[in-house]
């Protein structure tokens, strides 16, 4: 029930309608008694600068979730960023402070490392593939150069973009084997779509899945469909695969801390969620 006192947290960005955080957030807030709810919010990327600015001007607004396509420009609108934003590039959390201030964090890749690890799958040491130099693909890396990942190719239509997140990585991991690659997925113990690719009918596959090792596991980012076309060919290759929602499930708690609503386990979020395919 929304009431007078309810607080705002604003879910942010273009098209909204594969969001599935606010059918895992709010039945979560119901569950506990809390007065606040998690709403979608279109806005296009041309609007977004001025749309942040006003959105912090209502008195009720704790926070905004952001998604595509803004993360990276929010890392240019917030009065401080975390470390963790720094490395990425990309922020995806925005947190309004007592003093009015907005404090930028980034939780893509923490989810995303977090479910490899309840799937068993060992980052430290492992050869990974990620495509997608933007906002998550960007996140994913720098969370799995933090757990001790072996060695990072970064796939990007973008060399620029690829590149300027390959110096950042070197910068705070200097010792880590980065480099820029192609999309062929053959030889990597992980390979990660961190692209859109895969949300609409007809999207091409970011990766050749016919050079797919059984051995080899595949993440996911994209959440509009459970099983995209590149998990439905990792799976048939025998590959085990983390689908785009598990990195979400996961990193809410983070979200929760950040907030100030405290916090929940994956379960227990799966427990009260509404997510449907």
């Amino acid at each position: 029930m929304i009431s007078g006192k309810t607080l705002l947290i604003a879910h942010v960005g273009y098209p909204t309608e594969s969001f599935k955080a606010p059918l895992i957030y709010n039945p979560w807030f119901e569950s506990r008694g809390i007065d606040a709810v998690v709403v979608p919010m279109g806005c296009m990327a041309e609007d977004y600068p001025a749309f942040l600015r006003a959105l912090f001007r209502l008195t009720n607004v704790r926070g905004a979730l952001v998604t595509m396509p803004h993360k990276v420009t929010t890392v240019d609108l917030v009065d401080e960023i975390t470390p963790t934003v720094e490395i990425a590039g990309s922020c995806n959390a925005v947190l309004r402070r007592a003093d009015g201030t907005l404090l930028g964090d980034m939780f893509d890749g923490t989810g995303f490392v977090r479910g490899l690890a309840h799937k068993g799958f060992e980052v430290r040491g492992a050869r990974c593939l990620v495509a997608g130099a933007g906002g998550v693909g960007s996140a994913i890396a720098a969370s799995l150069a933090a757990a001790g990942a072996g060695a990072i190719a970064l796939h990007d239509l973008r060399d620029a973009t690829a590149e300027a997140l390959a110096d950042r990585l070197r910068k705070h991991y200097p010792s880590l084997d980065v480099r820029l690659a192609g999309n062929d997925p053959a030889g990597y113990d992980l390979v990660v779509n961190g692209t859109p690719l895969g949300m609409e009918a007809g999207d091409p596959l970011p990766f050749d899945v016919a050079r797919l090792d059984a051995r080899t596991f595949v993440g996911e980012v994209v959440m509009k469909h459970e099983i995209t076309p590149l998990l439905a060919a990792a799976r048939a290759r025998g590959c085990r695969y983390q689908v785009g929602t598990d990195m979400l499930f996961e990193m809410i708690p983070a979200y929760l801390e950040f907030f100030g609503f405290g916090t929940a386990t994956p379960d227990e979020l799966r427990a009260v969620s509404r997510v449907s395919y």
